[in-house]
């Protein structure tokens, strides 16, 4: 190779790399939280992580899952509300009642967000497609969904029906108590918990509260307030544990739910 080929050579990499540049390929690495699907098929226009957990704080719009109730109860994203399904479809093609969420939403041009399973789940497609039909005009998903959500946010909540499920047919399961007394003087304390303050999640690594060979265990937070359940939640969700949710109500309420699908005799 002569040496005005090389530096033929060399003037034609500088130029392709000054050409990315200018293309912001070298730019500064986008942030996960900022990013979202963009299928082309998709109905209405997405929103990213960032955007949502902001809508969620400042309260600028309703926020809909648009998947099963059961598993809406099981896990869902903070805020987030559920109808059921539409009358007459299949469970295949499952989509929400746009009719319930014209009920509770009233207003057709009041912004709302939908979300299911993520980007190859179809149901918030389908809803926005029936939504946008009925005259809602102001319809956005996170099509990153649920999964995304526990991803790079961790936390979601569960209800007490779901509490129920997992007591009953989910020995595997890890339940923990966020109190600082776990209850006992109180009468509170629920049987096959775990107590773990939050400020114990450190140690709880190595003395064997948590299950550090299985980062895919399902793990319930409960406390004496839905505050105090989901600051836990969030300190193991920290800890790279990706199946956290936390209940959001009292102690009491949550032995009242173990107790309703439990009964008495496993709950002494």
């Amino acid at each position: 190779m002569t040496k005005a080929n090389s530096l033929v050579r060399i003037i034609l990499l500088l130029v392709g790399i000054l050409m990315l540049m200018s293309t912001g390929v070298f730019a500064e690495t986008a942030n996960i939280n900022d990013g979202v699907v963009s299928i082309s098929t998709n109905p209405t226009p997405e929103v990213s992580t960032n955007q949502l957990k902001a809508i969620l704080a400042q309260q600028t719009a309703w926020v809909f899952d648009a998947r099963p109730t059961g598993e809406y109860a099981m896990s869902h994203i903070p805020g987030a509300l559920n109808v059921a399904q539409k009358p007459g479809t299949p469970t295949s093609e499952y989509i929400s009642d746009a009719a319930e969420i014209e009920r509770i939403v009233g207003d057709k041009m009041a912004p709302m967000v939908l979300y299911c399973n993520g980007p190859f789940c179809g149901k918030t497609k389908r809803l926005a497609s029936d939504l946008l039909a009925a005259g809602f005009t102001n319809v956005l998903r996170y099509q990153a969904g649920a999964p995304t959500w526990r991803a790079l946010v961790g936390t979601m909540q569960i209800e007490a029906s779901a509490v129920n499920e997992v007591w009953a047919n989910d020995r595997t399961a890890r339940i923990y108590d966020a109190r600082p007394d776990t209850g006992q003087n109180l009468g509170e304390n629920i049987p096959r918990s775990i107590g773990l303050p939050v400020s114990e999640v450190t140690a709880a690594k190595d003395d064997g509260r948590l299950p550090m060979e299985d980062h895919n265990t399902r793990i319930i937070c409960f406390g004496e307030t839905g505050s105090q359940a989901k600051a836990l939640a969030d300190e193991i969700s920290k800890n790279a544990f990706h199946n956290v949710t936390f209940f959001d109500g009292t102690a009491a309420e949550f032995r009242d739910a173990v107790l309703n699908e439990a009964g008495t005799d496993d709950a002494q």
